[in-house]
């Protein structure tokens, strides 16, 4: 496991950071609380990050803890909007991951002077069929059945019917390592994200976008990742075939993609001509804006 920094940013939100190179701020997905990670979940976000820390310093930030009910994605993005200048001397490439994604195409709309680049990962300009997963999620935990909840939300995440069925156990069985400080700031977010809906402003977003997704993404869907990138001014979109919302982070490929959009040198034709590293002689999974 990577050696990383810990600490918050003012006001309150908790980071994580390692590595050396220029900066990427890292938008994490979904939480249960927004403390800082401890255990097997710090483990989980060190992973995630570590192939990023031998070319970035990559500084991993969640939403703060104690956010009021009605919080808005405008508000998440806000909170990072005024805490970056005092971290970062001017824009900053920025990847969100799934919900992540979303509070990092806000920050893009509403702030768009802090963003250089942005890479979405696993995340649109809203949910898909994730509105009623996520719905259902909250439900079950306001009815006082969590473990039903992140069996569910695991389950989505995969691709296939086995590997569904074996996350919907592993999202049983790891339920109570998160639940430690409770839902409140995962129920405000969740409410958050099924209001968020950007598709009309998409035109406004004035920096490029990567989006990175799998055909079988269970919260959005390959036609969601297509239209942002048709619909951004300057966006790309790869999406994998037969991969699913967990999927589009396994393995080192969507580091390379992404980090080759982000440190491919601007151009007249950026990012229309940009494409992905070849892999075993071939590039996989891009035609026009999406493949």
């Amino acid at each position: 496991m990577i050696a990383a920094q810990e600490g918050t940013w003012d006001p309150g939100m908790p980071y994580l950071c390692a590595g050396t190179g220029p900066p990427l701020l890292f938008m994490p997905g979904l939480s249960t609380h927004h403390r800082l990670p401890r255990g097997f979940d710090r483990r989980t976000q060190l992973a995630q990050i570590a192939p990023w820390t031998t070319m970035r310093r990559v500084w991993w930030v969640n939403r703060r803890p104690g956010l009021p009910p009605g919080t808005t994605m405008a508000d998440l993005a806000r909170d990072y909007a005024v805490a970056m200048p005092g971290r970062f001397p001017g824009p900053v490439d920025v990847l969100g991951v799934s919900t992540g994604g979303s509070v990092a195409l806000q920050l893009a709309l509403d702030h768009p002077e802090l963003v250089r680049r942005l890479v979405l990962v696993a995340s649109a300009a809203h949910l898909g069929p994730g509105r009623d997963v996520q719905r259902r999620a909250a439900a079950a935990v306001r009815a006082g059945h969590p473990r039903r909840a992140m069996a569910e939300l695991a389950a989505t995440t995969g691709a296939r019917r086995w590997s569904r069925a074996l996350l919907w156990v592993l999202g049983w069985l790891l339920e109570p390592s998160g639940a430690r400080h409770g839902y409140d700031d995962f129920l405000v977010v969740v409410d958050a994200e099924d209001r968020f809906d950007v598709t009309a402003r998409l035109a406004e977003v004035t920096c490029p976008v990567l989006v990175l997704g799998g055909d079988r993404d269970g919260f959005y869907g390959a036609d969601l990742f297509r239209e942002l990138a048709a619909a951004v001014p300057r966006g790309r979109a790869v999406v994998r075939p037969g991969v699913g919302h967990l999927g589009v982070m396994t393995g080192d490929r969507w580091v390379r993609d992404a980090s080759s959009f982000l440190d491919t040198p601007g151009t007249p034709g950026f990012p229309e001509t940009w494409q992905p590293p070849l892999r075993r002689g071939r590039i996989i999974g891009t035609s026009g804006v999406a493949g």
